[in-house]
């Protein structure tokens, strides 16, 4: 089983723009220099990218490395469509073929929060890697005490697997997701 290579540039929301990473890309925020977002007509806003975005490109290196072509299930930035900023990041840890499934995870810069974004963004994702017919669940985790992930997930009808003492553990089954409808014009 292979997942075909990524067929798309971006994906459109009411407010965002969904763009893969690329490792160039990558590898040049971790080096400060932003000649290829710029090229594209992006901004890296004030606070963008933050801590947690620097931490997290090493690894989406490594999953991007890990892959012949870009499938989709690796990250992709959050895009203000108004602005053209970058605000955040999601995606995908990389597709499980064992398990059919994949680990999804999000971040929004703080200056940005408790404005609609992660989920307008994540329900995007969701729908368009639903549209795989090999992937069978979505997997997330967040920390015990983050109201917000715990409430978003929840929204999506993720169902909690399991909790430790740091981590709540989810899943998400595609016949459990509220897909968003395409409209085709005649």
């Amino acid at each position: 089983m292979k997942i075909k290579a990524l067929d798309v540039e971006k994906l459109i929301t009411e407010r965002l723009l969904l763009i893969p990473y690329t490792i160039n890309i990558c590898e040049e925020i971790l080096n400060n220099d932003y000649t290829s977002l710029i090229s594209m007509g992006l901004k890296t806003s004030q606070n963008w990218p933050d801590e947690d975005v620097l931490e997290t490109l090493p690894r989406i290196i490594n999953n991007l490395e890990s892959v012949e072509e870009q499938t989709g299930f690796e990250s992709w930035m959050i895009v203000k469509k108004e602005t053209l900023e970058v605000i955040g990041d999601l995606g995908f840890k990389g597709f499980n073929f064992e398990e059919n499934n994949a680990d999804i995870g999000y971040g929004i810069i703080k200056e940005e929060r408790r404005k609609g974004y992660a989920e307008e963004a994540v329900k995007e994702l969701i729908n368009w890697a639903f549209l795989n017919r090999f992937l069978k669940e979505i997997t997330a985790k967040c920390l015990i005490g983050n109201v917000n992930s715990i409430n978003l997930l929840t929204k999506f009808n993720f169902l909690r697997i399991k909790t430790d003492h740091e981590m709540i553990y989810w899943t998400l089954k595609n016949e459990n997701f509220v897909h968003k409808k395409k409209i085709t014009e005649r």
